[in-house]
């Protein structure tokens, strides 16, 4: 997520289900207009402190973390009354009776959480693997990721990638190796997205070199 802090024209980020606790990065992204941070380790509210100054967030997709509790309209208000410009909130429309009741029922946050030790990332723990497979099946996850890596091609004007070219995924790539090689992935889409027609034409010339190359590769070990 820190590759986040280079990225301050971006419009879309998907990062769910990546264990990501720290939002801090993302308070340079001041294009920033959907984030979809579902399923993660964010275990403070206090985090939406670095998201406040984002005048253009509109969408924001939260559930499911550990910050959420176990009392919703307490949450929800809260968001709303940190966040009041967002349209939506975990995929349910914000409503004008919402905003106004926010700034009676939510908790003000005026201060950022304080620093943990644990690091942004996939959690290694043989609990937290656990946790996760028995919130979430392997094709829940598919689901999930197919429709906010669509959102992101959709952005950057590419087609959507079908739906059987995602399935075949195993349940067993569904792990930590696979999230970051995700993540790379759409970092790479989200960076595209940045470069003029010379450093799209860059980006073409190397990838062409660069699957040549994988391509000989393959057939040598044939």
């Amino acid at each position: 997520i820190s590759i986040c802090r280079d990225l301050p024209n971006v419009e879309v980020i998907t990062f769910s289900v990546n264990g990501i606790s720290d939002l801090e990065p993302l308070n340079q992204c001041q294009n920033l207009s959907e984030l979809y941070l579902r399923k993660n380790n964010i275990t403070s509210l206090n985090e939406l402190f670095y998201l406040k100054h984002l005048p253009r967030l509109r969408v924001l997709w939260l559930s499911e973390n550990p910050c959420c509790g176990s009392d919703p309209h307490r949450y929800r208000m809260t968001v709303l009354r940190n966040l009041p410009s967002l349209q939506k909130l975990d995929n349910q429309v914000v409503t004008e009776e919402e905003l106004s009741q926010a700034l009676v029922d939510g908790e003000e946050i005026t201060a950022p959480p304080a620093r943990r030790s644990v690091e942004n990332g996939c959690r290694e723990s043989a609990g937290s693997s656990a946790a996760e497979s028995t919130t979430e099946t392997a094709s829940e996850l598919l689901s999930s990721s197919l429709e906010e890596t669509n959102k992101i091609r959709e952005e950057l004007g590419m087609k959507p990638v079908p739906r059987d070219k995602f399935s075949s995924f195993s349940p067993r790539e569904m792990d930590c190796n696979r999230k970051k090689r995700n993540n790379v992935l759409n970092a790479i889409l989200l960076l595209m997205k940045e470069l003029d027609t010379e450093g799209l034409e860059i980006i073409q010339q190397t990838v062409g070199r660069r699957l040549q190359a994988c391509r000989k590769k393959e057939l040598q070990e044939e």
